[in-house]
């Protein structure tokens, strides 16, 4: 539930709202001499991972970071004897939880090369052996080892594909029986590219608000694929609460650490796309969908 500080703090504009959030904890040192803002170029470059890293964990881009991960794994029942197929590996942070607590066997997949360095540079680091690695693929042309794995974790893994591609592909690389856990941002109402809003979400994302998928879609093609559809369900409330938690954690931390001007300007860039974000999921416009399916047997 939101407090009326931050019912207020989601009714303001953009640059407000990050003013709000973060003038009072930032006492910024001056410039010598004023500077340009550059445009940041790669979507996941170091200086944003940071922020993630503090906001939801070492590795996660997700908001809960590894308790939230691990309470999507668990239904899958991941154990030593199996593998998974993780699409969405975000930056590692994953693939080492699932295989420090659960022991699995992990081949994670990722579309952002940015993302698949930093990915495998913290797996070398945490020393998991030959237990988790990380590949790049192309979810315009997604391909993996046919019927190889046991189950699959699939953390938005669309990124504005279509969903029979990609959905087709994850049910080819699983094994007869295979289990599916997957989330997926959705629209239930066709995103209009011309409202303000929309358009912000848009450029700052880099997404196309047209190809957003529906639920009632995603649902029908695992159909399709021969899944059993076991649970679909709204994760949006959970998903802005955790936002919400992980922003607080971030303010209460630069208390007690000054950011540098240039690190300040990142986390006031990653507070209004968090900003936008939530603003879509408070009206409806955007959501946050699990499913949970079982494969057919037949392979």
């Amino acid at each position: 539930m939101l407090t009326p500080s931050m019912r207020n703090w989601f009714g303001r504009s953009s640059r407000s709202t990050v003013t709000m959030l973060l003038e009072p904890t930032l006492d910024l040192p001056p410039e010598r001499e004023p500077k340009p803002v550059q445009p940041i170029e790669a979507l996941w470059h170091p200086g944003r991972l940071a922020v993630s890293d503090a906001l939801w964990g070492d590795g996660y881009l997700i908001p809960g970071g590894e308790i939230a991960l691990l309470q999507l794994a668990k239904p899958l029942g991941l154990s030593a004897a199996a593998s998974l197929l993780l699409l969405g590996a975000g930056a590692g942070g994953a693939a080492c939880s699932l295989v420090t607590a659960l022991g699995v066997w992990v081949n994670g997949f990722e579309a952002d090369p940015d993302l698949v360095e930093a990915a495998t540079q913290r797996i070398a680091r945490s020393n998991l052996g030959k237990r988790a690695r990380i590949d790049a693929w192309n979810p315009a042309d997604p391909s993996f080892a046919r019927q190889y794995y046991h189950h699959a974790l699939a953390l938005e893994p669309l990124l504005g594909h279509l969903p029979e591609a990609i959905l087709a592909a994850i049910s080819a690389a699983l094994k007869p029986g295979g289990q599916l856990m997957m989330t997926e941002l959705v629209a239930d109402a066709p995103l209009n590219p011309d409202d303000a809003l929309v358009a912000q979400w848009a450029r700052l994302e880099r997404r196309d608000p047209l190809a957003l998928p529906t639920e009632i879609a995603i649902t029908r093609v695992l159909g399709r694929q021969g899944y059993d559809v076991r649970i679909v369900e709204d994760l949006s409330q959970r998903f802005m609460h955790q936002g919400i938690m992980g922003w607080r954690r971030m303010v209460r931390s630069l208390q007690d650490a000054k950011p540098s001007r240039q690190q300040a300007k990142i986390v006031v860039h990653e507070a209004e796309v968090w900003l936008v974000r939530l603003r879509l999921f408070r009206e409806g416009r955007l959501r946050l969908v699990r499913w949970h399916a079982i494969g057919n047997g037949l392979g």
